[in-house]
């Protein structure tokens, strides 16, 4: 039975709605690119999630500081406002022993160790000796026959890859 006065209402339950804008990722990726210009830094990545987390990596060939990270952090905040925009922000390093994701941390392994998975599944272990925009080379040692030799015997070879040819580079951590 519904009160006089009501009939042929319906009574539709209220909802409070919290709107928020989704941030931009190239706005994103600008702030740090402009933050990082004439620094020795580099973007690795800057991804924004469903929910608004902002993830930025940044890398350094001689490591990343905390300091910078927390600098980079604010520099980012600064350009949002938190009363339009709910979002979380984390900024860091792009992580030791994580897979590469840009040329510069390939150019920066040059003379270093690293491990790879070739995209048929092959794992490799050698110096990574040459880091181009096509192509990245990497010395391995391999058994191979040698004329004379009754057995094989250990050789460097240099291997050569396009990027799509593996599933993911990382430099071995050596704590010797």
């Amino acid at each position: 039975m519904q009160p006089k006065g009501t009939e042929g209402t319906l009574k539709v339950p209220s909802f409070n709605f919290i709107f928020y804008f989704m941030i931009d990722k190239n706005k994103v990726k600008e702030l740090a690119l402009e933050w990082l210009k004439d620094k020795e830094y580099f973007l690795v990545e800057a991804t924004v999630d469903n929910q608004n987390k902002i993830t930025v990596e940044i890398d350094h060939k001689d490591g990343v500081w905390i300091e910078d990270c927390c600098e980079l952090s604010k520099f980012i905040e600064e350009h949002f406002d938190r009363e339009v925009e709910d979002f979380e922000l984390e900024v860091g390093s792009a992580g030791i022993g994580q897979p590469f994701k840009v040329l510069q941390q390939y150019e920066n392994a040059v003379g270093y160790d690293v491990e790879l998975l070739t995209a048929e599944g092959k794992k490799m272990e050698g110096c990574m000796k040459e880091a181009t925009p096509e192509h990245f080379t990497v010395t391995v040692l391999e058994k191979q026959r040698v004329e004379g030799k009754k057995r094989p015997v250990m050789v460097e070879v240099d291997k050569t890859f396009g990027y799509d040819d593996v599933k993911w580079v990382k430099s071995i951590i050596d704590f010797d």
